[in-house]
């Protein structure tokens, strides 16, 4: 029987998102393909050191079991062959287990993300971003100059979600854009009953709510929902996450409040927001990830 992702939670990341590849991007970006390649194969045995996303795709893969492969990462990288050589090795290096990988030399690799029945992507490139949300995989832009994962929680995989237009559709925002705080509050009471429809990160925070339930290892899964929305709109939100029998661990209705010294009291080890002005807030204390979905963000 030939080898299937059907069964599990397929993570595409990209090779600067997973390691610190900035100055070698810096290259990269100057226009030199070229050159860049050829410092990436000059660098071939010099392990890179680990990017925004690494200590996410490090605990992911501590759910696993050589009996059990409950979660797979893939390298889904603009990068070049040579230069996946050396992301290969970087990761051998520094004890992840990833054995798939597609180049593309720069052009998007979002169109791979569908035969790798991928459920997340997580890349430094907006275009690619916006693709993939397009095709209805949750995706966010990692920001590389996101402080670093805390390391005091070893066996402990902690990811915070903002609410509406990550978890949720964006069908409250919308109102709330349109019309105003007012108008908003009024329609979350009108609604209460009602759950939200359902936004790009719900199949994730519910493949994370499996992992939880059932545990084959000594990781665990702590989720945070942290909102801008505030009482009564708070309840709208709890029972949605009620309806589809799911549980986030602390839930925090900050009225507004700047995220980040949450975040950082929280310690996850990747927080995913639509709103850049809360991505910026976060990105000196926690690793950070925009979701450019939703009406802020057309």
């Amino acid at each position: 029987m030939p080898p299937t992702l059907d069964d599990k939670l397929v993570i595409a990341i990209s090779s600067r998102a997973l390691f610190d590849f900035e100055a070698e991007n810096e290259v990269f970006e100057a226009g030199d393909d070229r050159a860049y390649m050829a410092l990436q194969q000059q660098r071939l045995d010099t392990p890179a050191t680990p990017g925004v996303a690494f200590s996410l795709v490090r605990k992911l893969l501590g759910f696993n079991t050589p009996e059990l492969q409950r979660v797979e990462v893939v390298v889904l990288s603009r990068n070049d062959p040579i230069s996946g050589m050396r992301v290969f090795r970087s990761a051998h290096h520094l004890g992840l287990p990833i054995l798939r990988g597609v180049f593309t030399r720069g052009q998007s690799p979002w169109r791979y993300l569908r035969p790798l029945n991928a459920q997340l992507f997580l890349s430094t490139n907006e275009d690619d971003v916006r693709q993939a949300l397009g095709a209805g995989v949750a995706a966010a832009r990692v920001f590389p100059q996101s402080a670093r994962a805390s390391a005091d929680h070893p066996q402990e995989l902690r990811i915070a979600f903002d609410g509406d237009a990550v978890l949720f559709s964006d069908e409250a925002e919308l109102v709330y854009q349109r019309q105003g705080l007012d108008a908003f509050q009024a329609h979350e009471q009108q609604h209460v009953l009602r759950p939200l429809p359902d936004g790009p990160f719900k199949p994730v925070l519910r493949a994370l709510h499996e992992l939880q339930r059932h545990p084959q290892t000594e990781m665990r899964v702590r989720t945070a929902l942290v909102t801008a929305r505030s009482a009564p709109a708070h309840e709208r939100a709890i029972r949605t996450l009620m309806d589809w029998e799911i549980e986030v661990d602390e839930a925090m209705f900050l009225g507004g409040l700047p995220k980040g010294a949450f975040l950082r009291e929280f310690e996850p080890d990747f927080f995913f927001d639509d709103q850049v002005g809360h991505v910026q807030s976060a990105v000196p204390h926690v690793p950070s990830g925009h979701v450019s979905a939703g009406v802020t963000n057309r």
